[in-house]
């Protein structure tokens, strides 16, 4: 026994001290990389790969671990209870590649340095953060913005009073936005309600959610809440701040009549006119932005030098050399940098140009109109440097200290502008510029707009993305490094067989050369897309990330508004390949549409009870409540707020962008919208057609990321009710007049089935394949009609009847096509590279309308005839070894 005993022993102890075995490993690659970025990777796990973040390290090329914060952000529940989705925080290094090691030997080093903060609650309270280098504070009764910021230049691991490197301006207008009426300027004050640690925050990286208000002195104004995401690095000394404001105001004069539009119509009692075109108020601007944005007061001796980057050359030119303007500040001269854009087009909407014709009308937005940038440096109102493009960020300097400010986007969000004032030494960053003049929501005209005659604007938000160095002196060269942090920001990425493999969206393949006839199918009209963008191009603050729908004899016509989950497309893309370009457009168009394409005001604050006294509650309960339409999207139209409908929401390209880049605002206003299904406010009508096939959709995606239960009762109710409704309809899951939504049904219903198992719904699938396959939907002609391989391939993958992947690649034939003659920028014009595009495709034309299917649109039909098909498609392809 002693003998046994003692073997048992020495095996206990060699299998103490022996090292852990090495887990698996997933390859990870930095585009664009700068050393010492601050980076974060959404990445997923198979189901039943990972159970604990705790199981997760990160090595270089070369095999050396390097420090890495990780986040559980959702799992495969609610019948497998593994990792789904992680994020990985960590500082690159000067390689781009990098390996992620998981497995339950697995175990991760712990940072060195760690971010230090407290969060008080209190009314009085706020926030206080050490990164090591930086310390700063935020308080609810502070200016809205940082209140007090020190730098530890000295390096003695305390902060002085003389190091003291910023602070408010004072006068609650850290943050403002300041509006503009036939009564003058209203300058804002900044007040802060709340401040949040949000999810994914760690000793290496931290991030602050400040929810606040700007209220205003005539009572004509409406408040206006903001939002501030504020994102600390443990060890550094710059922050990166996104910044939400919210556009209350009352946009036109138009008169005011009760009721609603029946196309989103809560009731039948009072229903709006469309007929009041004659009414002049609806183009003459009421409330105007005249200027938003973030400012401080920095702390350094007089006479500061600032610089700042202007690119020589033309605005397109994506190699321009950056040439670094210098200017000396004596006494209380101003410098202000600015970058402008064209105006506002006049263009047409999409019916009158049925009604004319398709004519071009003198004035109207064509490709032949060359767009206008100017970037300009003014001192004391003269100006002293003028380029068309400027990088976006100035570095103000005594020699000793400085302090850094960028504004992400500087030329595609535009207009934008940073500026200093020395006579009370305040640097302001600004969303829109007080001197671009003032931004009116005026409608351009009477036309009718998206089967509608109105005026949405009120409760459009947008999201700018900044920086904030302070330093001790780096060179310009240093700073720049620091800007490019966020300003030209590194994309990581797993290999996209990783994506794929991992199942989270099905069975995708991944980009490869075997099938280029379908591939090129997909990646040309993305890079048509990305070339229209760049060359219309398609910014502004207001614009930028979406794309126009229809090419019309040289014209774009009518922003696409996200219909139908375009930004989900590109996510797919960029999973698919790999390429950063891709994750770009995906991110842009994702925080367009949440932001300009959704309803986010009036909007009841959320109750959190921080509060001691019990009648902290009762006062929030006698606030106004918030909109029905809160979170409903905005139609496809000639401009983004003139039109809202039912069922016009896609949330599951925010959902990518929350998984993929860590973007709390995406979920936030996922949830708002998941929220707005909840309250039904349609009654039956927002439970048949496409408003409950998108609502499953959503719904699903929604649960998946929060595994919230009210949001999976609200998605078990609506997903019966197309089942029962299945019955109904011989086996069709869809109503005949909605023939092109199978990709909403069939992508809903299958993540539905593959996180809870329901194995009715996989027979309703099965039969919905059985139904497109003998009768095929042509009510929307070649839209419904090719919607269909992806039903007809989930038949195949549940049924493993091959006759439905037959079925699956006969009506794809017409998707494949042949090569380009020339590259995207060798193309002198956006008619040139149409002409091609459309001489290589094989798809039908319309038996009597326009071909809105054809390869030289837009995005917008391409979802439902391509994009959610092709992927599948030629997974199968690869499955059964088919050329």
């Amino acid at each position: 026994m002693r003998i046994v005993i003692t073997v048992l022993l020495a095996c206990f102890l060699l299998k103490s001290c022996a090292k852990p075995e090495p887990g698996k490993q997933v390859s990870i690659t930095i585009e664009n990389n700068k050393k010492g970025a601050p980076v974060t990777l959404g990445i997923p796990f198979p189901k039943g790969a990972l159970y604990s973040v705790d199981n997760l390290r990160l090595l270089t090329a070369d095999g050396t671990e390097i420090p890495c914060q990780t986040t559980e952000v959702s799992n495969w529940g609610p019948i497998d209870e593994s990792i789904k989705w992680v994020w990985v925080f960590f500082f690159s290094e000067e390689g781009s590649d990098y390996v992620l090691e998981y497995g339950d030997g697995v175990v991760p080093m712990l940072p060195k340095e760690k971010i230090i903060s407290t969060n008080n609650m209190r009314p009085q309270g706020g926030i206080d953060v050490n990164t090591g280098p930086l310390s700063f504070s935020i308080h609810k009764r502070g200016n809205g913005f940082l209140d007090a910021v020190y730098l530890d230049s000295d390096q003695d691991g305390k902060f002085a009073e003389n190091e003291l490197i910023g602070s408010s301006k004072g006068e609650n207008r850290g943050s403002f936005f300041d509006i503009l009426d036939d009564a003058g300027i209203d300058a804002s004050k900044a007040v802060i309600n709340e401040v949040f640690r949000e999810k994914g925050s760690g000793p290496m990286h931290s991030i602050f959610r400040i929810e606040g208000t700007y209220t205003y002195n005539r009572a004509d104004n409406n408040i206006s809440p903001f939002s501030i995401w504020l994102h600390t690095y443990a060890g550094k000394s710059y922050i990166k701040v996104l910044h939400t404001m919210t556009y209350t105001g009352i946009p036109d004069k138009h008169k005011i009549q009760e009721g609603q539009h029946a196309n989103i119509a809560t009731q039948n009692d009072k229903i709006l006119s469309e007929q009041t075109a004659d009414d002049p108020g609806w183009t003459q601007p009421n409330d105007q932005i005249a200027g938003v944005g973030l400012q401080i007061k920095y702390h350094l001796d007089d006479n500061v030098s600032v610089t700042m980057p202007l690119y020589d050359g033309d605005w397109k030119d994506e190699q321009a050399k950056a040439v670094m303007e210098e200017v000396t500040v004596i006494g209380d001269e101003t410098i202000q940098l600015l970058q402008k854009g064209p105006g506002d087009k006049k263009s047409p909407s999409l019916r009158s140009l049925y009604l004319s014709g398709f004519k071009k009308d003198e004035g109207q937005d064509t490709t032949d109109a060359k767009p206008s940038f100017v970037a300009t440096v003014d001192k004391a109102g003269e100006n002293i440097a003028q380029a068309q493009k400027a990088k976006g960020w100035i570095n103000v300097s005594d020699g000793k200290r400085g302090v850094g400010v960028g504004i992400k986007n500087f030329l595609k969000e535009y207009p934008k502008g940073i500026a200093l004032d020395a006579s009370t030494s305040t640097l302001i960053g600004s969303i829109w510029p007080k001197e671009n003049g003032p931004k009116s929501f005026a409608r351009a005209n009477t036309e009718s707009d998206g089967e509608m005659l109105d005026n949405f604007a009120q409760g459009i938000t947008k999201t700018t993305e900044f920086i904030y160095y302070y330093h001790d002196n780096d060179s310009p060269e240093g700073v720049g490094q620091k800007m490019d942090y966020v300003l030209d920001a590194p994309v990581a990425h797993a290999s996209p067989e990783w994506y794929t493999g991992s199942k989270v969206y099905g069975n995708m393949a991944p980009f490869s050369e075997k099938h280029p006839e379908f591939e090129n199918a997909l990646q040309y009209k993305y890079q048509w897309w990305a070339y229209n963008q760049e060359n219309e191009p398609w910014y502004g603050i207001f614009d930028y990330g979406d794309g126009k729908t229809y090419f019309f004899n040289g014209r774009w016509v009518m922003w696409t508004n996200n219909e139908p989950t375009v930004d989900f497309m590109l996510w797919t893309n960029f999973m698919r390949t790999g390429d950063p370009k891709f994750f770009n457009l995906a991110q842009a168009m994702s925080r367009h549409t949440m932001d300009v394409d959704n309803i986010h005001w009036p909007r009841k604050r959320t109750y959190y009870g921080e509060i001691n006294d019990a009648i902290d509650f009762w006062n929030y309960e006698e606030e106004p409540e918030s909109t029905p339409y809160l979170g409903i999207g905005r139609r496809h139209a000639n401009e983004h707020w003139n039109a809202l409908l039912s069922a016009h929401v896609w949330i599951q390209g925010w959902i990518a962008d929350y998984y993929l880049a860590a973007d709390h605002r995406a979920l936030e206003v996922a949830k708002m919208t998941g929220d707005t299904y909840i309250n039904r406010i349609w009654g039956e009508h927002d439970l048949r057609g496409r408003r409950l096939y998108l609502s499953v959709l959503n719904l699903v995606e929604l649960y998946d990321a929060t595994k919230l239960k009210k949001y999976k009762d609200e998605l078990d109710d609506r997903v019966n009710i197309m089942l029962e409704l299945q019955e109904r309809q011989g086996g069709n899951l869809l109503l005949d007049r909605y023939g092109y939504s199978q990709t909403y049904v069939a992508q809903g219903l299958y993540k539905y089935q593959q996180i809870t198992g329901d194995e009715k719904v996989r027979k309703a699938l099965v039969n919905h394949a059985r139904w497109v396959r003998d009768v095929p939907p042509l009510n929307h002609e070649m839209e419904s009609y090719l919607a269909t391989i992806y039903p007809l391939l989930i038949g195949y993958e549940f049924s493993g009847e091959k006759v439905y992947l037959d079925e699956a690649l006969a009506r794809a034939r017409v998707l494949k096509i042949g090569e380009l003659p020339k590259k995207p920028e060798d193309y002198q014009n956006a008619v040139e590279y149409s002409e091609d595009l459309v001489k290589i495709s094989n798809l039908p034309a319309s038996m009597g309308r326009f071909t809105n299917w054809q390869t030289n649109q837009g995005l917008r039909v391409f979802g439902w005839t391509h994009a959610y098909n092709i992927p599948y498609l030629l997974y199968w392809l690869d499955q059964e070894n088919i050329d």
